[in-house]
């Protein structure tokens, strides 16, 4: 087996991990569980993470032995993402592992079609960094994000770098996220002006190659008349 057959094996049992990651997750943060239910989310988040972590193993395993160096230091973010949520106070990296499955997965499938794949980027970008930053600040002295709500209010003026500043993270965490939460909307709004960018050249390209071509038929229908008019004056001549 290579890994373009075990990518296309995973792909789908993947993707429900990572759903039933972001649920499990979202449901121990929004509900700040305790006692067994926290011990029910926390399972099946490991157990999920654990599948992230059994397929970057079997990607390294699987790529050409002559390759298999040049992958694994070509690919030392995705072991960062997969091994450093294991450390307590880097827990909330493991959505961060959650994004990059996503994104080589589902992102993959939706990439061609840029409004879906920048609505729901942009989506779950604000719906995890809610979640992360909720994690992180809520119980923390002098916080002001200690609601979900709060939380998602924070993530929509961060994101677009709006920044009222009536919420503002006061952990280490949070401002990390709130770092990476304004890269991750400064690189969408960076692919939608591209995008928008692209139509319009590609617009102007047509509007000029039709241009082009109807005044290279026109030049050839002048030409036309032209050899007609010196035919009819050649055989006016000869009479």
């Amino acid at each position: 087996m290579d890994q373009a057959r075990w990518g296309r094996l995973t792909e789908w049992p993947l993707i429900i991990a990572s759903v039933l990651f972001l649920v499990a997750y979202a449901w121990e943060v929004i509900a700040n569980l305790q006692g067994p239910e926290l011990e029910i989310a926390e399972t099946v988040i490991w157990i999920t993470w654990a599948l992230f972590l059994v397929d970057y193993l079997a990607n390294l395993i699987l790529a050409e032995p002559h390759r298999r160096w040049r992958w694994f230091y070509t690919h030392l973010f995705d072991l960062a993402v997969v091994v450093l949520p294991m450390l307590r106070p880097l827990r909330v990296l493991r959505l961060v592992t959650l994004l990059t499955v996503l994104q080589r997965t589902v992102g993959a499938a939706i990439r061609g079609r840029i409004i879906l794949y920048v609505a729901s980027a942009a989506t779950l970008l604000v719906f995890v960094a809610s979640l992360a930053v909720l994690d992180s600040e809520r119980g923390a002295p002098g916080a002001t994000i200690t609601t979900f709500g709060d939380a998602i209010w924070w993530a929509f003026v961060t994101m677009t770098t709006v920044g009222y500043g009536d919420y503002t993270p006061v952990t280490a965490d949070g401002r990390l996220i709130a770092v990476g939460l304004m890269l991750g909307g400064i690189a969408l709004l960076g692919v939608v002006t591209a995008t928008l960018a692209s139509w319009i050249v590609e617009q102007v390209s047509a509007e000029g190659v039709q241009k082009q071509a109807a005044t290279v038929a026109h030049v050839k229908a002048l030409e036309q008349k032209i050899d007609d008019l010196q035919e009819l004056v050649r055989s006016a001549v000869q009479r």
